[in-house]
């Protein structure tokens, strides 16, 4: 592929995911809003995992951990709730160090950077990641002292490692695409909706 080809695709990419009235980062988060009022509380969290085929242990503590983080970060006010909400609109205001760079400081998707993700550490597959390689990605991304970062980015990538990788331990370039835009999310939660309907029909 020539790079001029390269370039316009990666500007269709951007306008694509970055498209509509949430950026790339809140279409990411929103999947969690489940009732769609733009903000985002410890049980819908809690929720929002479960629909995607998590258990009750990761679950729960993922809504305390992320909410624990990003609720003070996102609140509208000066003096933070004890419900810990998150706010979809703020969420850039969350964005912890020692990532991909793939979204923005106003929360954007960077297509450069998520291209630059498999030029570096895809070594195996030029359009995935095994475990190995994702170790790589995450030592490569951290910003020295940044153990927060460090943490989140870790969780993060490992628990969607665990859930998508495929049966060759492989995590797919189009997989880690959706994840950026929160699609993945509501594809996760259909399948286990398909999957659990065929299975009260057996």
């Amino acid at each position: 592929m020539s790079s001029s080809s390269s370039t316009s695709h990666g500007s269709g990419e951007e306008e694509e995911i970055n498209s509509g009235d949430l950026t790339a980062l809140q279409k990411h988060v929103v999947f969690f809003d489940r009732n769609k009022d733009g903000i985002i509380y410890p049980w819908e969290t809690f929720r929002g995992f479960r629909a995607i085929g998590c258990g009750v242990a990761l679950s729960t503590v993922s809504a305390v951990v992320i909410n624990g983080f990003l609720g003070p970060k996102t609140r509208t006010g000066k003096i933070p709730s004890p419900l810990l909400p998150i706010y979809v609109k703020n969420i850039h205001k969350g964005k912890h160090g020692s990532d991909s760079g793939v979204y923005d400081s106003e929360g954007r998707f960077v297509p450069e950077k998520f291209e630059e993700i498999f030029k570096k550490h895809a070594h195996t597959n030029p359009n995935a990641l095994t475990s190995k390689e994702l170790k790589e990605m995450l030592k490569a991304n951290r910003v020295p002292k940044d153990y927060k970062g460090w943490v989140a980015s870790w969780t993060e990538w490992k628990i969607l490692f665990a859930l998508c990788k495929d049966k060759d331990g492989l995590l797919h370039k189009d997989t880690m695409r959706a994840v950026y835009d929160g699609s993945l999310f509501l594809q996760m939660e259909q399948a286990r909706e398909s999957s659990q309907k065929k299975a009260k029909k057996a």
